[in-house]
């Protein structure tokens, strides 16, 4: 009876979804492309195959580890103009927490370049008009690198958008949109072929859809374990978010249009109920300071039915030197040419090596 009885309630979930994106379909932010066709690429155990839930803490946020915050800056996705990028936006923001995480907070912020992956992952990721963040973990790992974004500042413009200023800028993937500088008068912008990167290792998912019993468990340890993940959310009962717990559990509020990150969990003191702490991408104005709380375990919203995670393996540490105007970085074929003993690579080691989850050394620090 519990086979057919979650048989059925998978199959109302898949339906109700489908035909919410159907109807819904012009305002989603969640899209797979045809590019996009490779959703996971992982041979490292996951977390929960090494971590029983028991062992599990009841309030955990990568927010404040012994009052140490392993996160990155909150974003804005619709500034300086409107951008449906959500989807780069959580993905990113949780790689570069995961990069934090790794140098243990450690000297200055590495953010990575949401803007490269506009100008150049349109056909596997996403655009202005919508993508997914399983997409975004692809086109890394398949790229080789993504820069930091110092290198292409985020300006929400892709190349098929013409809100603002998108129709009169240039976000062809080519060597100056992927990293640049620019100087006064004539001499204008030009390409730097030498630049702090970021590469990717391993990506993967977790779904309700998949596993309706213990998903909280798996994406909990996974958290716990490695650092935050992207999550796809429901966005629409949220827009006017003024704070608390988000216990909305309706089917037809499960379909995802929006992706944002799962950074942390807590539990409510009231009722003993577990929450998710979510990191949105419409700025600090937003909301908890750009974040918002929602129920665990019942698919509030669809929050626990998208759910993607990266790991990194490279990202630069101590950079070639460039010269202001990047002259003696505009000649190399590529960052990789270069073989100054200034540059500098730290490489991620991979907690579900040795099953040691970050979450848990760090808190003993």
């Amino acid at each position: 009876m519990m086979f057919h009885l979650q048989s059925f309630l998978l199959t109302t979930s898949v339906v109700l979804l489908s035909t919410s994106a159907v109807v819904n379909a012009r305002h989603s932010e969640f899209v797979m492309l045809e590019g996009h066709d490779q959703v996971e690429s992982y041979t490292s155990p996951l977390p929960y195959t090494y971590i029983a839930e028991d062992d599990l803490p009841d309030d955990f946020t990568w927010g404040n580890v012994h009052g140490k915050s392993y996160l990155t800056k909150s974003l804005n996705q619709h500034i300086p103009q409107y951008c449906g990028s959500c989807w780069a936006h959580g993905a990113m923001s949780s790689l570069s927490d995961r990069i934090k995480i790794a140098r243990n907070a450690t000297g200055d912020e590495i953010n990575l370049s949401i803007q490269h992956i506009l100008n150049c992952a349109g056909r596997v990721a996403g655009s202005c008009h919508g993508g997914s963040h399983t997409g975004v973990y692809q086109f890394i790992k398949q790229n080789g690198h993504v820069s930091y974004d110092t290198c292409a500042p985020y300006i929400a413009c892709s190349s098929e958008s013409t809100d603002g200023f998108c129709g009169h800028v240039d976000t062809t993937c080519t060597a100056i949109n992927t990293c640049r500088t620019c100087t006064h008068g004539a001499a204008g912008c030009a390409a730097i072929n030498v630049f702090p990167n970021a590469s990717l290792a391993e990506y993967g998912t977790y779904s309700v859809l998949k596993d309706m019993t213990s998903v909280s468990h798996k994406i909990k340890a996974e958290v716990y374990a490695r650092g935050p993940v992207a999550a796809g959310v429901n966005a629409e009962p949220i827009v006017k978010y003024e704070g608390g717990i988000v216990n909305n559990t309706h089917f037809w509020n499960m379909m995802v249009n929006h992706i944002v990150a799962i950074v942390g969990w807590g539990t409510d003191k009231a009722t003993g109920k577990q929450y998710w702490i979510v990191r949105n991408s419409w700025g600090e104005y937003w909301g908890e300071l750009g974040y918002f709380r929602i129920v665990m375990g019942h698919n509030a919203l669809g929050i626990e039915s998208t759910i993607a995670w990266a790991t990194p393996a490279a990202f630069t540490v101590q950079n070639f030197p460039c010269n202001e105007d990047g002259a003696n970085c505009q000649d190399a074929p590529s960052f990789e040419s270069s073989s100054s003993s200034s540059v500098r690579t730290q490489y991620y080691t991979d907690p579900s090596k040795d099953g040691v989850p970050l979450g848990a050394l760090l808190s003993q620090k």
